[in-house]
This record gives C-alpha cells, sequence and structure tokens, in this order.
C-alpha cells in the first residue's frame, strides 16, 4: 500500500515539473527575443556607422584639391593656432546662362578673386580678417601691386606666399569657393537673413534690396558680397563679405539645417561641389574651420579689417590702399602669438 501510495505521488511529480519547465521556457523564450532585439539594434547601428563613414569619405571624394603649398621655400615658421586662407573666386562653374545673366556676373572665363580673408583660430577664440583686394604688396617675381594681382599672376600658390610675406604668418589651410558653389549653399540652407540698412541698388552686382532685415536667396546673397557702391568701396563690401559668411556658416550649423536631411544634404552636396581646398585638407579640416566660424556669431572672437594706412595710384595698378606701418604689424603680431588683438587695431563691422 505504501509502495502505491510513493508510485502515486512520483506519478504526479510530472505534472508540477510541467509547470516549472513552462515558466523556465517563457523566460527562454524572454531571453530569445531580448537577444533578437539586441542583435536588430546592433545591425541597425553598424549600418548607420557605416552609411555615416561611406557618406563622410564620399563628401571628401568631392572636395576639389589644389597643390597650393608645395615648391615654396622660406616659408615662415610655424605658428601657434591654425590659420586659414579664405578666397572667394569669380569662377562661374556651376552657373547656367541664365543664372549668369540673372546675377550679372557675366561671362568671364578663367578665376580671379575679390574676397580674401584670413581666419586665425587660437585660444583666445577665432579672428577673422579681410584683406581688402585692393592692398598694395610686394608679389614675389611681380614687384609690387594689388593683392588679388597674386591671384590672376600665379593662382592660389603666389597668393599664399604673397600673403604669408607680408603679413609673415604662417598659412595652415586654404579653402576657396566659387560663385556656383556660393548661390548653391544659400539656396540649400533657405536663405539668409540679413538686416539691409540703406537701399543696396547695384546693377554691376545684379541687386537692388530694400532697407530692413530679410532673407537673401542665392543670387541676392551673391550680389550682396559682391557689390562695391558704397562710399568706402571696398572696405565696407569686406564688412559685408565678414558678415554674411558668419551668417551663412551660422545657419548651416543649426539643428535647423544640421537635423534636417532636406537641408543638410543638399548643403553638403552643394559645398563640395564647387569647394577648393589644398591636396593634403579633408573633410575634418572643413568640419572644424565651419565650428570656428560658428564661433564668431555666437561672440566668441572678432572679425575685422587690416588696418589701412592710406591710399595711392600708380601706373599699370590704378588705385590701391596700404596698410598702415605701425597698426597692421601689431595685428599680424597679435595672430602669430596668438594673442588676443587690441581694442584699438579692431575695425567696426
Amino acid at each position: 500500500m505504501s509502495d502505491w501510495a510513493d508510485h502515486g505521488r512520483s506519478a504526479s511529480a510530472p505534472y508540477a515539473g510541467g509547470s516549472a519547465g513552462a515558466g523556465e521556457r517563457g523566460a527562454y523564450e524572454r531571453g530569445r527575443r531580448r537577444h533578437r532585439r539586441g542583435r536588430t539594434a546592433l545591425i541597425v547601428v553598424l549600418v548607420l556607422l557605416l552609411l555615416v563613414i561611406g557618406v563622410y569619405f564620399y563628401l571628401d571624394s568631392r572636395l576639389h584639391r589644389i597643390d597650393v603649398f608645395s615648391d615654396y621655400n622660406g616659408r615662415p615658421a610655424d605658428t601657434p593656432g591654425t590659420n586659414w586662407l579664405v578666397v572667394g573666386s569669380d569662377s562661374r562653374a556651376g552657373l547656367s546662362a541664365k543664372q549668369r545673366k540673372d546675377f550679372s556676373t557675366g561671362k568671364a572665363a578663367g578665376r580671379r578673386t575679390d574676397t580674401m580673408m584670413l581666419l586665425h583660430i587660437g585660444d583666445h577664440g577665432t579672428t577673422l580678417v579681410s584683406l581688402p583686394r585692393d592692398s598694395y604688396v610686394p608679389i614675389p617675381g611681380y614687384g609690387s601691386n594689388k593683392l588679388n594681382a597674386a591671384f590672376a599672376f600665379g593662382g592660389p600658390k603666389l597668393l599664399v606666399r604673397t600673403v604669408e610675406q607680408a603679413t609673415k604668418i604662417h598659412i595652415d589651410h586654404y579653402a576657396e569657393i566659387g560663385f556656383g558653389g556660393f548661390v548653391g549653399m544659400v539656396d540649400a540652407v533657405g536663405g539668409v537673413n540679413m538686416c539691409i540698412p540703406q537701399r543696396m541698388k547695384d546693377p554691376k552686382a545684379g541687386i537692388n534690396l530694400a532697407p530692413g532685415c530679410q532673407t537673401l536667396k542665392g543670387g541676392q546673397a551673391l550680389g550682396f558680397v559682391r557689390s562695391r557702391a558704397f562710399a568706402t568701396a571696398d572696405l565696407q563690401r569686406v564688412q559685408n563679405q565678414r558678415k554674411f559668411l558668419a551668417a551663412l556658416t551660422h545657419k548651416a550649423t543649426s539643428p535647423t539645417t544640421f537635423l534636417n536631411p532636406f537641408r543638410i544634404i543638399p548643403f553638403a552636396l552643394r559645398s563640395t561641389d564647387d569647394f577648393s581646398v589644398d591636396q593634403g585638407d579633408h573633410l575634418y579640416n572643413v568640419a572644424g574651420f565651419a565650428w570656428a566660424m560658428r564661433g564668431l556669431t555666437k561672440g566668441d572672437g572678432l572679425t575685422t579689417t587690416v588696418p589701412v594706412g592710406g591710399t595711392g595710384s600708380a601706373a599699370g595698378v590704378g588705385e590701391y590702399i596700404t596698410w598702415s606701418t605701425t597698426r597692421a604689424p601689431e595685428l599680424f603680431r597679435a595672430l602669430r602669438e596668438d594673442q588676443p588683438v587690441p581694442k584699438s587695431l579692431r575695425s567696426s563691422g
């Protein structure tokens, strides 16, 4: 009798064990589902990472690389901080015939420049210095002439050499953007807001802007940075160029653009479509440049123009401006030594 009772209890044990087994199977299935979700998440992260890496190298390959610094002996010694020479060329590449007509750019072939800026990134923030195109400086092998003549005579190489010898500042990076790339970048971010103090009407630049704050589209922005229709001509233009470049960079790196694929993708494509750098530069260098420029709009640095000493004229050169023989060297020395630029050397705007 006792054996049967024991057998009965043994027979009932599997049912109790069956309930425990079901719990174990449930936990096992939940673990498998968590494992599958974790594996899926890992695959998604890896795919996104590969996509980001692929996009980076694709955009990096789209940059136009030119030989800027080689075959040049006697350069200034390397100086603290990072220095960019930023150039706006009048290359019409990327503009249609209608755009050239609408924007009053003409059809001239080749490349010239009316925009040259020295960007210094250092321990005291960012400093953006305009180098007026009519600056009268020595050009190696060509005597003295306007600064933009160096670009016309020998392209980026001669321009960099001229700027380095005139300022004694070591240039680390070079960036050049043409008309077409500039227009495309502005349109890709939906235009850039600028406040115009007084009417700007300049048929040569193709603009007629009313006073007040307004959003400038690509063609209007190009006219805004090209116009010299001011009492101070090029000196006012370089102020406008600095303001607009800082505003464009700020908008391009803002969340409204950076997190919007319908803006950031066209911007990235257009900004690399007609953007030239030295053969040793890469996309991460350009990103550092953009981040430093963004700092200017947040008050982390300053914008200024090389202190002007006077004006003059010469046969075959025309009217030009000269740099101050005392204040300009002080400005360049501050940049070379990565020191704050004294307030007495800062121009307005």
